[in-house]
Order: C-alpha cells, then sequence, then structure tokens
C-alpha cells in the first residue's frame, strides 16, 4: 500500500488511536526512557502492529515478529529471562504460525477469514496452556527470573492469546490485554528499581488499549463477515 492508501485504510477511530498511543510511547521515552533507544523502538513498532492485526491484516504479525526480537533483548537487559524466553521462544513461533494460517484464509484483501472457535478448540488450548505454564514455571525457577508468578502468568496469557490468534478467533485480543495487565504489573515493579522502566509501563498501557480496541473491531469483521455470508445462501 502507498502512503495515501493507508490513511483511506484505517477509519478516523484507529488513526486517533494510533496517534495517541505514538505519543504516549514517545512522551514518556522522552521523560523516563534512560534505557535507550531500543525501547522506543520496539514500543512503536508494536502498537503499529496491534493496528493492524485489529484489521485483521496479517501484516500485523511481520511487525509482531520483529518486535518479539526487540522485547526479547530488552527482557534479557533487566534479567526477566521469563519474558525472553516467552517471546523469543513462544510467542514469536506463534507469530510465524498465525501469520501462515491467516496467510491460507483470506476472507479478502488485507482482511483474514474470522473463525468461530468450538468447544473443542477451546478445551485444546486451555490443556496446551496449562501444560506449557507448568514446563515454563519450572524453567523461570531454575534460571531464577525476577517476578517468577508474575513472570509465569505472563506465560499462560501469551500462550493462550498466540493459540486463539492462529485459530484466528475474536478472543485473542481479550487473552492479550490481560497479558498486558501482567505486563504492567512487572515492568512496574521493575521500575521501582530503576524509573526509566516507566516507559515500558506506558508502552503495555498503550498495548492494553489497542487490544481492547482490537476485541471491539474483531466483533464487527466477525458479524459482517456472518452477515455476508448468510445473504450469499
Amino acid at each position: 500500500m502507498k502512503l495515501k492508501e493507508y490513511w483511506i485504510y484505517f477509519t478516523a477511530v484507529e488513526k486517533w488511536l494510533w496517534g495517541v498511543s505514538v505519543f504516549l510511547i514517545v512522551s514518556s521515552y522522552l521523560v523516563f526512557g534512560n534505557e535507550g533507544i531500543l525501547t522506543l523502538i520496539a514500543s512503536l513498532i508494536g502498537v503499529t502492529s496491534l493496528i493492524f492485526l485489529a484489521k485483521g491484516n496479517a501484516a500485523g504479525h511481520v511487525l509482531m515478529i520483529i518486535f518479539c526480537l526487540l522485547y526479547g533483548a530488552i527482557s534479557f537487559g533487566f534479567r526477566y529471562y521469563g519474558e525472553m524466553m516467552t517471546y523469543l521462544g513462544m510467542s514469536m513461533p506463534m507469530c510465524l504460525s498465525a501469520l501462515i494460517s491467516w496467510v491460507r484464509h483470506p476472507y479478502q484483501k488485507n482482511q483474514v477469514a474470522v473463525h468461530r472457535v468450538g468447544r473443542k478448540e477451546v478445551f485444546v488450548s486451555l490443556i496446551l496452556t496449562a501444560i506449557v505454564t507448568f514446563v515454563f514455571y519450572y524453567i523461570l525457577l531454575w534460571t531464577k527470573t525476577a517476578n517468577l508468578i508474575p513472570s509465569t502468568i505472563s506465560v499462560a496469557t501469551s500462550f493462550l492469546a498466540a493459540s486463539m490468534m492462529f485459530c484466528r478467533s475474536p478472543y485473542y485480543s481479550l487473552a492479550y490485554a490481560a497479558n498486558d495487565i501482567v505486563l504492567i504489573v512487572l515492568w512496574i515493579l521493575a521500575s521501582l528499581e530503576d524509573i526509566s522502566y516507566l516507559s515500558v509501563v506506558v508502552c503495555f498501557a498503550a498495548f492494553l488499549m489497542n487490544d481492547v480496541y482490537g476485541f471491539i473491531s474483531w466483533r464487527g469483521m466477525e458479524k459482517a463477515q456472518a452477515k455476508v455470508s448468510a445473504e450469499s445462501v
């Protein structure tokens, strides 16, 4: 897409949401961002990816993969090994899997076909989430990860969100919203030791707003696609 096409592609609400998110992230970085330019770049890429994902656009996964790489590096710097392993060893590969899934199931240009998950899929996702969380708890314990319990909860919410995203379900955004809340707590704890990490807190607060909007957007997409399908029968 050209720049002019992007301007038309996004709604007024989406432009406003992205603009506010960028303003908050840049402002917090200028005030607290002593940890380096990497955090700012990662935050801007991450929040931009969420706007694309909210539209059901697979390009959001490409940006999210880049974000995972950068966020893993940031987490390593603060010894949040759980976050690092979660994003590099789990979220990034699952983003790649979701990207393939979305590309293989298009609804129309730049929009994925929304899938209504069944009870069996939900059950399998919950079982896998429990297994992954159990395994990661002991990995995090072994690596002496800071703030063990919040980090473990972050693993659970991240995996559940990623599995719902792979299934092309609107509920992926609610799971990521839950993950955002956990990450806000994690980085508030980090900022108690180094106030510069407040910029990361603001980043995930912006992510939370975008993920809530993502759920609203996907529910609208789901209804619109169902209506077209019903009319075509």
